[in-house]
């Protein structure tokens, strides 16, 4: 390339154009050759003497060409140094870290069993620190403290997670080991809290029977540790259902525009935790029964096919909150009353007379509803029975198949430990009104025959015809699934519809006030906790800083 140029510069002063400096020279050789480069001086030259004012576009070129040059040189520089540049050292720490496990205050603010997962994680001798490296925060670290930084889009509390700032350069094994130990403990913490372990939601009400899928934190540190891209593995952490995605992503919106009142944002709030504790998977197809809604859906992948009325039980007996799978349904079936019905309301019929609706003797609400009596399952005489000591574990009130069958046409089982089913029901006008909460415990449905119908079509491939002939039959017929459907009764007084719109719904049981008041409970022990511990960071003391929450 000089010696292109010096030659051009000779052809440049020959031409008559005028002398230029070296640096000049060298520049428009440099531009020149880039523009017509693969071709030979001679060319060049013709080039020139044909068309003087070639020069003064290759000029012209010259800042552009030697700006590219400059910004390929740069970039150069940068790889190479990239290239060169050797990775931060592994840093092997156990017996820092198993010390500072052993810090009291540390054990106070956080669960036992993220700490035995630290612990088992750093016993091997040739364990490496995961979180931290000879540089600072190690990359797996960064992408960490990312995601926690967006905690409060995905419904949590930031504040509660305790790490150091991503710029944080540890420098003896101490402050090491400090840092290593938060970002573990909040890596842990998050996934509980995403799994939906803030909160034990069977201890907020007897009506709540949901026990959240939380993975063990031996088996995070384990799968976070190979994982590709970490921050990816904490937010897979959290419910992949689509209602939960269209919840938070409604919440995040409303954060977005200013334009969310305190109650909107506790309800957004209650309903996204309840779906933590939803089974991780629903069922390719499933029944949901949103008790506040008043409403089932038979869903088929994340499509509602099917929608039907229901009314629910009244608040003294309220529909519990529970996941089943129903194995049969019973065409024309008989009734068991249930022991909550026999223990409150017939019972004491019988031991003082009268009846339900008009004062009789004890036996002749037997006769009214058609009850039959089993003792040890022998069908017997009421009128034999001492009902002032009757041993009522050993008796059974059972209700025959017939147009005054209070099951109605058909139920839908799934056997649970709350005796709790879906059926029809010979009373009809609750299905009339808006609030559909009635009676006992168990869910009507306005048309089972048709929800059957639905069903049994997609298990068995039977026509409607098929069911409508079940129906008229006046013996009870059990029919078994060939495969179990999943019901998953709820309690979501806010869901997003088919067009993208929030609607909400009633909290007839007043739960939502209830899981509101443990989360913001949950939230004020946990800071607490954690403030103690804060004061001992070796990064809270360096920057003299309030709790250092990582952002991106």
């Amino acid at each position: 390339m000089l010696l292109w140029g010096a030659g051009l510069c000779s052809l440049a002063i020959a031409l008559g154009i005028g002398l230029l400096s070296d640096k000049r020279e060298q520049q428009l050789g440099a531009a020149i050759v880039v523009d017509i480069e693969g071709q030979p001086p001679s060319a060049i030259a013709a080039e020139v003497d044909e068309n003087p004012s070639s020069l003064q576009t290759a000029a012209a070129q010259i800042a552009e060409a030697d700006a590219t040059q400059s910004v390929a040189d740069e970039q150069h520089s940068e790889e190479d140094l990239a290239t060169e540049q050797e990775p931060a050292e592994k840093l092997f720490i156990r017996d820092a870290v198993r010390l500072k496990l052993t810090d009291p205050g540390l054990r106070k603010s956080v669960h036992p069993d993220d700490l035995a997962a630290i612990e088992s994680f750093h016993a091997g001798q040739d364990v490496p620190a995961l979180w931290i490296d000879s540089a600072g925060i190690s990359p797996a670290g960064k992408a960490v403290l990312a995601e926690l930084g967006k905690a409060e889009d995905w419904a949590l509390e930031p504040s509660e997670f305790l790490v150091p700032p991503s710029d944080y350069q540890p420098i003896s094994a101490e402050d090491q080991a400090a840092a290593e130990v938060a970002i573990g403990l909040a890596v842990l913490r998050y996934a509980r809290y995403a799994q939906g372990g803030r909160l034990s939601p069977s201890n907020l009400s007897e009506l709540i029977d949901q026990h959240p899928p939380i993975r063990d934190p031996k088996t995070v540190l384990t799968e976070i540790r190979t994982a590709k891209e970490p921050g990816l593995y904490l937010t897979k952490l959290h419910p992949q259902h689509r209602q939960f995605a269209l919840l938070r992503e409604a919440l995040r919106s409303a954060r977005a525009k200013g334009e969310i009142e305190p109650d909107d944002l506790e309800r957004l709030l209650v309903n996204i935790e309840r779906w933590r504790w939803m089974p991780d998977e629903l069922g390719t197809r499933y029944v949901w029964l949103n008790t506040p809604e008043f409403m089932m859906h038979v869903v088929k992948g994340d499509e509602i096919v099917h929608s039907e009325k229901t009314v629910v039980g009244e608040r003294r007996y309220a529909t519990p909150v529970f996941s089943a799978s129903m194995d049969s349904m019973v065409f024309n079936p008989k009734w068991t009353v249930p022991p909550t019905i026999v223990r409150e309301d017939l019972l004491p019929k019988l031991r003082k007379g009268g009846k339900w609706y008009d004062r009789t003797d004890n036996t002749a609400v037997l006769k009214q509803h058609r009850l039959k009596v089993y003792y040890r399952g022998r069908r017997v005489d009421p009128k034999k029975i001492n009902w002032k000591k009757v041993n009522l574990r050993a008796i059974s009130f059972v209700q025959p198949p017939g147009p005054k069958n209070y099951l109605g046409k058909v139920k839908f089982l799934y056997p649970n430990k709350h005796v709790v089913y879906m059926h029809d029901t010979i009373k009809r006008e609750p299905f009339k009104e808006d609030v559909r909460a009635e009676g006992h415990h168990c869910p009507r449905v306005e048309n089972p025959g048709t929800v059957a119908a639905v069903l049994l079509a997609e298990d068995k491939g039977w026509e409607k015809s098929k069911i409508d002939e079940l129906l008229k039959n006046s013996k009870d017929h059990e029919v078994d699934l060939d495969d179990p459907i999943p019901v998953h009764t709820t309690y979501f007084t806010a869901v997003v519809d088919a067009d993208g719109e929030l609607q909400t719904f009633g909290d007839i049981y007043k739960l939502d006030g209830v899981v509101a008041r443990a989360l913001t409970e949950a939230k004020k022990a946990s800071q607490a906790s954690l403030e103690a511990s804060a004061r001992q960071l070796p990064w809270k003391k360096e920057s003299n800083a309030s709790l250092a929450v990582s952002s991106p």
